[in-house]
């Protein structure tokens, strides 16, 4: 029905129309006035007829127009209403129409049954399009539309804006009421409001503000005595100048500054947006710098740490420091960068050159003897799974708290077939106690304020022997020779990592030529610290520098016996065949990279022996990195192992691992070992197409 004919029906039955309200009110009003009139005029008539009848003729005069009015007027009263109503409608409906706001109405199933001009602009559809929201939309399903009659939000992106996306549930329960047709009992129809709000010019501007602001960081040159010292003195004043040069202009070049805080240290402060730059450069001055050469003998090499996304300046700084202990924790000659959500790594592709000084040796085996001596007891630790050089280091530590009179006990679950032979030097001696070596249980049982916990040959917290007991002590000593990664032992009293030594055995051992005068180190002690030093260095072929044989002539002179540990470590027949088969099998990837599976058949300790068989795969001509994955107690273990061409640490890292440069390791659950191969095929592949590898 037209607005015109409503208006003519409307017209016909205008005596059945009942107003209401103000307008009601309105018209009424004078009609009660004259009622009063008249009760003003009974009055008069008893004071003074004549004023009476006066009054009377003007009551009369009142009452003739009250009723033209009433009969003539409220038709026309009533029209203009009419007539208005129906022009607001249209005002109205044309406002709703071409308001800037993107605006559309959707039926229960999501289908689009009105739309104002706004939104037809955005979807790039004309008036009467029936398509569904979602058609438009692929994110907002069905799931998504609001439940009550409560606003709901969403984030989108339609081609290249933003918008915040917010739908409403409208009742139709009155439509329903008011309807001739349909029963409104138990009726609950509904449509859903849907609005278009375009964050695109907003969300740019936020980006902007987020992108200058600043960023902190650090730079530290990892060498830069040894490099000195490889040059001629009169030289040594242009090589710093080159350097200084090289760092200022690379970081000049990103909008930053770079200030030098110390002879080998700046401190940086760049927009972050220039941080991201340098990220998709994977910080190439660290390898720029290497190209420095006046004549040392020796490249220069630098550490970064870029703290970010901080609350505040001082947290980007703090960000900053703990990115740079990262970074130097790792080795050196890499960047890390640093936020509230996570950490990233770059770099770090080169050995870590041996530090020729023990000083720092020295101090912290003195901080380690005021802490051991300030205590009741002493427990040490390694790392799950135990080999022979987290227990040659636990017995050094054991040496060292029996020297300051201090019970110590070692913590120690699983015996492999790899440490058995030196498990039993120690059992069943009697000049050893029968609770040195204990179980996890028993050392919680032990655990109290008055013990501290060494924990060695490992700094990841979740897979150390005994994780419980990091709670249970508040002193914590760590020791270890792997390379920092994101989970790190927090609040340790003295933390010693050092990633340029060969092994955990090779700290311990210079940290006993330091600890005291009176230290006595017994035959077993002796060969149980040179055995986890053989190991680790493959018999001194790998990770070897001049104080890896120093510490080895120190426990020569303390009764270590080569033949003696040679013994120890003959192999058992079926572990022998275990290891040739894996070698034999090997499938060389990419040219490049050995990769195969150990059969664990009738091994006791398969993971050493696949330990073992990715050394022997870099007796391959032409390998740069080898792995062997190996199934154990419903767990695939992975080795890695290089020489020095790929840092397998970053990539055992990208699987949950970690480690040294050259050896690595890391551990998948909920997959066999011909699965675990593919995965690391897979992330050989990412990192080769990311420039990592």
């Amino acid at each position: 029905m037209s607005n015109y004919e409503k208006k003519v029906d409307f017209m016909a039955n205008k005596s059945r129309v009942k107003l209401k309200g103000k307008l009601k009110t309105y018209l009424t009003i004078f009609t009660i006035l004259g009622v009063l009139l008249i009760f003003i005029n009974i009055g008069i008539f008893t004071v003074n007829f004549t004023a009476g009848l006066v009054l009377l003729a003007f009551t009369a005069l009142y009452f003739v127009a009250v009723v033209y009015l009433n009969f003539y007027n409220r038709p026309i009263i009533m029209n203009e209403l009419v007539s208005f109503a129906t022009q607001y409608g249209q005002i109205q409906k044309k406002l709703l129409r071409e308001l800037d706001l993107a605006h559309a109405v959707l039926d229960d199933t999501g289908k689009v049954v009105w739309s104002n001009i706004a939104f037809e602009r955005i979807v790039h559809q004309e008036k009467g399009f029936k398509k569904n929201i979602t058609a438009l939309f692929p994110s907002i399903t069905q799931d998504k539309f609001p439940e009550g009659y409560d606003e709901v939000s969403y984030e989108i992106d339609y081609e290249e804006n933003n918008y915040t996306l917010k739908m409403k549930r409208i009742s139709l329960q009155e439509m329903a009421n008011n309807s001739d047709i349909i029963d409104a009992d138990g009726y609950e129809g509904s449509l859903i409001a849907v609005y278009l709000f375009d964050e695109t010019a907003l969300k740019l501007a936020i980006q902007e503000v987020d992108n200058q602001s600043l960023a902190a960081g650090l730079i530290y040159l990892d060498n830069y005595e040894e490099a000195l010292d490889s040059v001629e003195e009169v030289r040594r004043s242009l090589l710093t100048a080159l350097i200084d040069r090289k760092i200022n202009k690379y970081i000049a070049g990103c909008n930053g500054i770079a200030k030098k805080i110390e002879k080998d240290k700046y401190f940086v402060v760049m927009p972050k947006k220039s941080c991201e730059m340098l990220r998709e450069q994977r910080f190439d001055l660290l390898e720029d710098v290497k190209t420095v050469n006046i004549g040392n003998e020796m490249a220069v090499t630098l550490s970064i740490g870029i703290g970010l996304n901080g609350l505040s300046y001082a947290q980007n700084y703090e960000f900053a420091r703990n990115a740079i202990d990262l970074a130097l924790g790792r080795g050196g000659d890499q960047a890390v960068v640093k936020s509230a959500e996570n950490i990233s790594y770059y770099g770090g592709k080169s050995q870590q050159v041996e530090k020729s000084t023990r000083v720092k040796a020295r101090v912290k085996a003195h901080a380690l003897r005021e802490i051991i001596s300030g205590k009741d007891s002493v427990i040490v630790m390694g790392h799950r799974l135990g080999d022979v050089d987290s227990f040659g280091a636990s017995v050094g530590i054991y040496r060292i708290a029996k020297t300051l009179d201090r019970k110590c006990h070692i913590v120690l679950n699983d015996v492999t077939t790899s440490m058995q032979p030196l498990v039993e030097l120690f059992k069943n001696n009697p000049e050893y106690e029968d609770d040195m070596i204990i179980n996890n249980q028993q050392a919680i049982d032990i655990a109290g304020n008055n013990t501290v916990l060494v924990v060695v040959d490992v700094n990841k917290p979740t897979i150390t022997e005994c994780p419980e007991l990091l709670r249970f002590c508040k002193t914590i000593v760590v020791l270890d020779h792997h390379r920092a990664g994101t989970e790190v032992i927090e609040n340790a009293t003295l933390s010693y990592v050092e990633p340029y030594a060969s092994s955990a055995c090779e700290m311990v051992s210079e940290i006993l030529q330091y600890i005291g005068e009176n230290v006595k180190i017994k035959n077993e002690e002796a060969d149980s610290l040179y055995s986890g030093m053989i190991v680790d260095t493959q018999n001194f072929m790998n990770k070897t520098g001049v104080r890896t044989f120093e510490a080895a002539a120190f426990l020569r002179r303390n009764g270590a016996d080569v033949t003696r540990v040679r013994k120890l470590f003959r192999e058992d027949a079926n572990e022998y065949k275990a290891k040739a088969d894996a070698v034999s099998q090997a499938e060389v990837y990419q040219n490049r990279y050995a990769i195969s599976v150990l059969i664990n058949d009738d091994i006791q300790s398969p993971t050493i022996i696949g330990a073992q068989a990715a050394n022997e795969l870099l007796n391959i001509k032409g390998v740069r990195a080898s792995f062997v994955c190996t199934e154990y107690q419903n767990q695939v273990y992975v080795s890695a192992r290089s020489i020095d061409e790929v840092n397998v640490q970053v990539v055992m890292e990208r699987l949950g691992g970690g480690g040294h440069m050259s050896s690595a390791g890391c551990q998948m659950e909920g997959m066999s070992a011909a699965e675990a191969v593919e995965v690391v095929k897979k992330t050989i592949d990412q990192m080769i197409e990311e420039g990592e590898l």
